[in-house]
């Protein structure tokens, strides 16, 4: 019977995917208090633009009217991946600034980036297992060798796990994902978090680290959904928690030692592989052609350092049933300005990666000073999603693009097909990303980097909208 049973919840929800597109509902959505008051019946349109006059800006836009110069017609039968949620990282240093602040002001601004009705809804929060590049110093969670070396580090209680409790208690949902820099430097031929490499001997050692700390977690109410095994593994330097990990040893460690620890201690938690950039991805590849290690892998995550998105969509051919993150991209003073940063992040982190089967998008330090840090040997330079001067805080691009997808594409959408009709060389200066809710809400992300506006419809069943883009903005539709 129960499997009778399942079988009818699973029909069920096809037969409601398959119509989804060809339904009417007046269901209202949330109000968003950078704008108008949403109109049941209508699309909602929110619009940033590089000119900064318009913030996530809510215009409601009626269906119907004259076709624009090519159509966006949804599929929404054509299911892709299942989204897990868009964030950033909760680092050391974000924890620590967000700690110091007026607990008044403080609790303000993480409703801003958490709470999905009064602030962008963030749903997925990367922290590291130990010290980075933006810590408050090096420290991991078992610095002393022996069994009864684990402990939590003094600076994640004061600081860390304090706001993680506080943005659970906002959104209890939230996924979150860890990574280590650095085994304990004890467990390293190198003795030093900065920079070595693991001793093979010490592997054991390393997965009962990974175990003792999603227990720790657990017990403190805050669940781990996801870990890698090591953040960065090309790369070691002697500044910062750095440790090289070719894959033959990242792949012997997984299928010998920490994928069979997590299932005879009855660990659920997800193992990530490679945490590294998008121009080496014949890395994860490698590991997952290694079958007794791939039994235990949930998926790859990427940073976009070096190469671009289209690599990912090369892991998922090779593989597709692994899953595919993206889980690293700063901004920084390097980049573009609020206009250039704006473009870049949307089109080419944001789109590129789900695109490209990535069932998140986190960003780099969610929270940093007006210097660029706190930092611990690391980058000078990052920008952080917003930056914290006291009690004062200032929203960057990022907290924008975030925004655009974590708002309004929720945990649990899934990507969905679309095509163009008409022009399509008018088509192929924009870019664009569709979705659709659990509860049959369907999200649009459009952007139009050109000076020009663009006049576009976008269809799903019998009903279309048409809406004219100002040149330089990004616009999310939202309706249902």
């Amino acid at each position: 019977m129960m499997m009778k049973h399942q079988k009818l919840l699973t029909l069920i929800f096809w037969l409601f995917l398959a119509t989804a597109c060809s339904k009417s509902s007046d269901s209202p959505v949330p109000v968003d208090p950078n704008g108008e008051v949403p109109v049941a019946g209508k699309v909602q349109s929110y619009t940033t633009s590089t000119s900064q006059l318009s913030l996530l800006k809510l215009k409601n836009v009626d269906f119907g009217g004259m076709p624009g110069d090519f159509t966006i017609r949804l599929d929404s039968t054509a299911t892709y991946q299942q989204m897990d949620g868009f964030g950033a990282a909760l680092t050391g240093s974000s924890a620590y600034l967000l700690n110091m602040m007026d607990a008044a002001k403080r609790a303000g601004i993480l409703r801003d980036l958490f709470d999905p009705q009064t602030g962008i809804g963030i749903s997925y929060l990367r922290i590291t297992i130990g010290s980075s590049d933006f810590s408050l110093g090096n420290y991991s969670y078992w610095d002393t060798e022996g069994a009864a070396g684990f402990s939590i580090p003094l600076q994640d209680s004061k600081d860390l796990i304090p706001i993680l409790k506080e943005i659970v208690a906002i959104n209890p949902k939230i996924k979150i994902m860890a990574s280590p820099w650095s085994a304990p430097a004890w467990m390293k031929g190198s003795k030093t978090m900065n920079g070595g490499s693991l001793l093979d001997a010490n592997m054991p050692a390393y997965a009962d680290y990974f175990v003792k700390y999603v227990k720790a977690y657990k017990q403190m109410g805050i669940n781990i959904d996801a870990i890698s095994v090591q953040n960065e593994p090309a790369h070691q330097t002697s500044g910062y928690p750095t440790m090289l990990m070719i894959w033959q040893q990242q792949a012997m460690f997984i299928k010998a030692f920490l994928g069979p620890k997590f299932a005879s201690e009855g660990i659920t938690t997800k193992i990530l592989i490679w945490d590294h950039n998008f121009d080496a991805w014949d890395y994860p590849v490698n590991i997952l052609n290694d079958s007794d290690a791939k039994k235990y892998i949930a998926g790859s995550a990427f940073h976009a350092y070096g190469g671009d998105a289209s690599a990912m969509g090369k892991v998922h051919d090779a593989h597709p049933d692994k899953d595919l993150y993206f889980t690293e991209q700063s901004g920084g003073s390097w980049g573009q300005g609020f206009a250039g940063d704006l473009m870049w992040f949307t089109k080419n982190i944001f789109i590129g990666t789900t695109n490209n089967w990535s069932k998140n998008v986190l960003l780099w330090n969610l929270a940093l000073n007006p210097t660029n840090g706190p930092t611990n040997g690391g980058c000078t330079t990052c920008r952080g999603v917003i930056t914290i001067d006291g009690s004062s805080v200032t929203k960057n691009v990022e907290y924008y693009a975030i925004g655009h997808f974590s708002k309004f594409v929720r945990p649990g959408a899934v990507r969905i097909g679309n095509s163009i009709i008409g022009n399509a060389s008018i088509a192929a200066s924009v870019s664009y990303s569709s979705f659709m809710n659990s509860d049959g809400t369907k999200s649009v992300v459009v952007a139009n980097s050109q000076s020009q506006p663009v006049s576009y419809s976008i269809q799903c069943g019998n009903r279309r909208f048409t809406y004219m883009q100002e040149g330089g903005t990004v616009v999310t539709f939202n309706w249902k």
